[in-house]
């Protein structure tokens, strides 16, 4: 897109509109509090029937103030936009959860990955959904814990919290929520695919390189090492390949029986001109040598 903020705005917008409907199709039909503002407007609901768009609207009234403030202004016009337009949509949305789901561990996996793909398009959008992700921020600024620690404190003492609130079996399925919604956060903000990064220790560099050149095309880069107990010069070649190309680079390697140690290393996201390759590329028979 030629607008980066025009994209950006379009992120957040979709992801907040996932946000909520996760929390009303999901996660407040099944009694979930997976942790952050949703997860107390879940528990405040329960006990008092406090609606939960009133809930996260009001909590986040203050603290989206004191990031105004804190944070300053560029962080939190971006906040502003899913920090209020997130309530809203939970409010316009609010009778989905008469038909949502109530069985408690589907709404654990779907509300998580729903709200996981909501988040990661926030975040890709390079905003943030306020609450206590905002709260992080500033207790990261004024202290030495980190964001991620702080956050992770929060949604501790929510999930504490509904066990006591709703049930004890509620808050392992809240367990489950927040760990799916962090796998999902990873692979829609990084992208991540199934790419393999992958070094090859060898004193045979130039038949090991040209394996790599053949066999899947790739390039690599080459580093001068020494062996730790040996202390004989090795060579460290590292190539980045999507999954089907390190399987048969693997079968390849194998094959031809080299002095090698290789290792395969998932890669979360890579950037930089010359990775993207034709999707049609063709595995070739190892056997064959075709």
């Amino acid at each position: 897109m030629k607008h980066p903020l025009v994209r950006d705005y379009l992120y957040m917008i979709a992801g907040s509109v996932l946000v909520a409907i996760s929390y009303n199709f999901f996660l407040l039909p099944s009694e979930i509090a997976a942790g952050g503002i949703s997860g107390v407007s879940t528990i405040l609901y329960n006990a008092f029937h406090i609606q939960p768009y009133l809930t996260q609207f009001l909590i986040n009234i203050p603290i989206f103030i004191a990031g105004w403030f804190v944070l300053g202004r560029a962080f939190s016009i971006k906040t502003a936009a899913a920090t209020f337009l997130i309530p809203g949509v939970i409010f316009v949305t609010k009778d989905l959860v008469v038909h949502g789901v109530h069985n408690s561990l589907l709404g654990a996996i779907y509300g998580g990955i729903v709200l996981g793909i909501g988040l990661g398009l926030v975040y890709r959008g390079k905003g943030s959904t306020g609450g206590t992700a905002t709260l992080a921020q500033i207790v990261k600024k004024y202290t030495s814990l980190s964001s991620g620690f702080c956050q992770l404190i929060v949604d501790a003492v929510v999930v504490l919290l509904s066990a006591f609130v709703l049930s004890f079996e509620s808050a392992l399925y809240a367990l489950i929520s927040i760990y799916v919604t962090s796998k999902v956060i990873d692979f829609v903000e990084l992208k991540s695919g199934d790419n393999k990064l992958v070094f090859i220790i060898t004193d045979q560099e130039e038949k090991v390189s040209q394996l790599i050149y053949d066999s899947v095309g790739r390039g690599l880069t080459k580093i001068n090492s020494v062996g730790g107990y040996s202390g004989h010069a090795k060579v460290l070649l590292f190539s980045v390949m999507e999954q089907r190309e390190a399987v048969y680079f693997k079968q390849v390697i194998n094959q031809e029986n080299l002095d090698t140690f290789v290792i395969f290393l998932s890669a979360s996201d890579i950037l930089g001109r010359g990775f993207t390759r034709d999707k049609n590329f063709i595995v070739k028979d190892v056997k064959s040598g075709d």
